[in-house]
C-alpha cells in the first residue's frame, strides 16, 4: 500500500496543487514530521511534488512523544514512502519549558527546529524545512510554536496554500493515508497545566494512563494531570460507557496503576486548548 495520488481529482487536486506550487524549488526538503494528520499530509505531498529521494521527515523523539505515536509516525512514513530521521530532543533541560507557561510550546518547537538547523541542514544538504501548520492553525492565539518556526524561517506550506484542517483530512483520506481521520494528539506535555512544572515523572503518568484509555476502546482521549487527580477528557458521546461496568473498575484500576489517586471524568468532554486558550482569553480581557 502506499498513498494513491492517482485518487486526486477536482478541488482536492487543486488543493494538493496549491501545496505543491510551495515546494517547487525546496529540495532537498526536510519535513518537521509528528505523526498526525497534518504533517503526514505535508510529507506525502512533498513526495509527490519533489519525489521520494529529495524528502525526508524529521520526527523529534523526547519524553514528550508517546511510544505509540513514535510507532504509529514510523508506520505512516512508510506508507506514504518516505525516509524518517529521528532527532533526539532536549526541551525538558530548558528551565523555560519545564516551568511550563503558556508559552512553553515555542521552547519546544524552537529546540526541534534548532537542532534541525545544527546538525541535518547542512549534513543532508537540505534546501529547506517546512512544517504542518495548516489555515486554522495559523487563526488560533494558542500556537506559540509557529513564532519559532518564523525565526527558523521553517516553510508553512498548507497554510500559505489556504488549507483547513477540513480540507487537510479531506485530501489526506483520497490518498487514503492511514491518519485521514485520526483525532489530534498533542504532546503528552499539553495535559500539564501551565505553571506546574513539566516533569519526566508527569509524562509518563500521562503516557500509561491514555494507554489505558486506547486499551479500553476508546476512540479518543486526554488525562490531564492535576497532581493526585486524573481528569479524562473523551468524546461526549463515549462518556457514559466510562460509567458502566465493566469499563468504570478497569478504567480506575488502570489509571490507578499509572501513578494517580482519584480518577475523575470531565463531562465537558475533549477541549482543544483546555489550559492555554483561557489564560490567554484574560489576557486578552485584562
Amino acid at each position: 500500500m502506499s498513498a494513491r495520488f492517482d485518487n486526486l481529482g477536482g478541488e482536492t487536486l487543486a488543493l494538493a496543487d496549491a501545496v505543491g506550487a510551495e515546494l517547487t524549488g525546496a529540495a532537498p526538503l526536510g519535513v518537521a514530521y509528528s505523526g498526525g494528520v497534518d504533517s503526514a499530509l505535508l510529507l506525502a505531498l512533498a513526495v509527490r511534488t519533489l519525489g521520494a529521494e529529495q524528502v525526508v521527515a524529521l520526527l523529534g523523539v523526547s519524553p514528550s512523544l508517546a511510544r505509540s505515536e513514535r510507532a504509529l509516525a514510523h508506520e505512516t512514513a512508510a506508507f506514504i514512502g518516505a525516509r524518517v530521521i529521528e532527532i533526539e530532543t532536549h526541551e525538558g533541560e530548558n528551565p523555560q519549558y519545564v516551568k511550563n507557561g503558556v508559552d512553553r510550546c515555542f521552547f519546544c518547537k524552537d529546540e526541534l527546529f534548532t537542532r534541525i538547523s545544527d546538525d541535518l541542514v547542512a549534513a543532508h544538504g537540505l534546501a529547506a524545512v517546512a512544517y504542518g501548520e495548516n489555515a486554522d492553525d495559523a487563526k488560533r492565539p494558542d500556537r506559540p510554536g509557529s513564532q519559532a518556526a518564523t525565526n527558523h524561517r521553517v516553510l508553512r506550506p498548507l497554510s500559505v496554500a489556504g488549507l483547513t484542517k477540513a480540507q487537510v483530512r479531506d485530501v489526506a483520506r483520497v490518498l487514503e493515508l492511514p491518519v485521514a481521520d485520526k483525532p489530534a494528539a498533542p504532546c503528552l506535555a499539553s495535559r500539564i497545566p501551565h505553571g506546574q512544572d513539566v516533569t519526566p515523572e508527569k509524562l509518563r503518568q500521562v503516557e500509561r494512563a491514555e494507554e489505558v484509555l486506547r486499551e479500553l476502546g476508546f476512540s479518543d482521549g486526554r488525562v490531564r494531570h492535576h497532581g493526585d487527580i486524573a481528569r479524562i477528557e473523551l468524546p461526549t458521546a463515549e462518556i457514559p460507557r466510562a460509567a458502566e461496568e465493566p469499563v468504570r473498575e478497569a478504567l480506575h484500576r488502570g489509571v490507578t496503576a499509572a501513578g494517580f489517586r482519584y480518577v475523575v471524568v470531565d463531562l465537558r468532554g475533549i477541549q482543544s486548548g483546555a489550559f492555554t486558550l483561557p489564560l490567554l482569553q484574560v489576557g486578552t480581557r485584562g
